[in-house]
């Protein structure tokens, strides 16, 4: 998540209009003919529920079906119809269509990563395991780390062990993971031969990644177990389905409905975790009900909406509150700590007691990982880059437990390593991923110890008395 350019809220001219539970799409169409001439469509219209913003120009409107959300253009007569939709009997809540971004922070004076990079404690691991004779035994003993040990944010979280007695089996197998950002770019080396699911949810471009800012969180989520080049791991769960959802322009902006849409066309495809790394800053109580409500359908389909809490602070004289749409209570907002478990000056925090909170954090100062090419990799700063190692770390455990939606949510923050920090800047601490232990097995054949007899002393016979003659 990065820091907004604008301190007031930008909107589109469109409208959200949230659907009272369990109302039928078709419902809310007849009820929109019957006041109105406007034309609306459903996301069940489209294969896979997918439409462009081309299409939605086309047209007065589309419902999402999964989220129960209406996205209405601007039109004549749309303040009498809105008007007429939010009456006391129709429980509809419509808000204004917000400007959200992504924009990222490089280390100063950092365009690319240092090459040669080595952690001492890997060092020492690789010298203990090739000097001691002891063996260990995994269930998955093909998981072999060749790469040039790991980023600092995978070790911190156990992707990446760093006791020898512990070994992380989970890889996201099985489990579907969606990011919403500025897109990917496809022809990025370390993920070659990788299927990737995609969507672009912004008008008249595709997909690819044009600003970078996307690859560099899906590399994070779910990048390679072995980078293609001399480099440390940099990504987390290497064996999730991706769904890479274009949601942020290659400017670095996009729009609410978009991103409704994005997860709309996520939970329609089964995923199991969507990562958002973008937001709008917020500096007032309260939070959006439509997103509220997207985000409880999200998890009573078991998909857990986890996003930025976002870079608005500027530690210690400044701290801003959660950005939409972190701030709803359903979704989880993630905060960003550097590599001393400080919390990084620009994390906002949870300035209101009820909703509005951090809920986890991770790492987000000095992040590696991919970005578009030619650069191929970039060091990055930002709640953007907490925020895909805890959707990364999700899927491990889904993977490693079959836990979805709340249940989901739950593990992640009760395994949580706590930190000596406010839960206001934290939550509840440092997200972990889920490992096992080793076996330890003794090398080689067990020596027989042969049995011998314990020798006995030998005492002396006593000599036996003469018998006394019979008088």
């Amino acid at each position: 998540m990065a820091k907004s350019k604008k301190s007031e809220n930008e909107f589109t001219g469109r409208y959200l209009v949230l659907l009272p539970e369990g109302t039928k799409s078709e419902d809310f169409l007849n009820q929109v003919k019957e006041i109105s001439d406007f034309k609306l469509k459903k996301s069940t219209d489209f294969e896979n529920e997918f439409f462009t913003s081309e299409e939605l120009d086309k047209t007065d409107g589309i419902v999402l079906d999964k989220l129960g959300i209406a996205i209405l253009n601007d039109k004549p007569k749309m303040d009498m119809m809105i008007s007429s939709l939010t009456d006391n009997e129709s429980r509809m809540i419509v808000e204004p269509e917000r400007v959200v971004h992504a924009i990222h922070q490089l280390d100063e004076g950092t365009e690319k990563y240092i090459e040669g990079y080595r952690d001492a404690i890997n060092n020492l691991a690789d010298t203990l395991l090739g000097s001691n004779e002891v063996d260990f035994e995994s269930e998955d003993e093909s998981i072999g780390i060749s790469a040039v040990g790991a980023t600092w944010g995978l070790k911190a979280t156990n992707v990446v062990p760093q006791t020898l007695l512990r070994y992380n089996p989970y890889s996201g197998n099985g489990i579907k993971l969606a990011v919403l950002d500025t897109g990917f770019d496809f022809n990025h080396p370390d993920f070659a031969g990788r299927i990737i699911q995609q969507q672009s949810f912004i008008s008249g471009q595709a997909t690819q990644d044009g600003h970078g800012h996307g690859t560099h969180c899906i590399g994070t989520a779910c990048g390679p177990v072995n980078p293609a080049g001399n480099i440390e791991r940099y990504g987390i769960a290497y064996n999730t389905q991706i769904y890479a959802g274009k949601v942020l322009s290659n400017s670095g902006s996009g729009a609410d409905g978009g991103i409704l849409a994005g997860i709309n066309w996520a939970i329609a495809n089964g995923c199991t975790v969507i990562s958002m790394s973008l937001g709008a800053k917020t500096t007032n109580a309260g939070f959006s009900a439509v997103y509220e409500n997207a985000a409880v359908r999200a998890l009573n389909a078991g998909c857990l909406i986890i996003a930025a809490a976002g870079n608005d602070s500027n530690r210690p004289g400044y701290i801003n509150a959660v950005s939409h749409p972190a701030n709803c209570p359903s979704i989880m907002a993630v905060g960003a700590v550097d590599i001393n478990m400080n919390i990084a000056y620009f994390s906002n925090g949870g300035l209101f007691p009820t909703y509005g909170a951090v809920d986890i954090a991770g790492p987000g100062v000095g992040v590696f990982s991919s970005t578009k090419l030619p650069t191929k990799y970039a060091t990055m700063n930002g709640t953007s880059m907490a925020t895909p190692h805890v959707a990364g770390i999700a899927a491990l455990w889904a993977e490693a437990t079959g836990l979805r939606g709340v249940q989901l949510w739950q593990k992640l923050t009760s395994t949580a390593k706590p930190l000596p920090l406010p839960s206001r800047d934290v939550g509840t601490g440092l997200v972990q991923a889920p490992t096992k232990i080793r076996k330890i097995v003794l090398p080689g054949p067990r020596i027989p110890i042969p049995k011998f007899p314990i020798p006995r002393p030998k005492l002396p016979i006593p000599p036996v008395p003469p018998i006394p003659p019979v008088l």
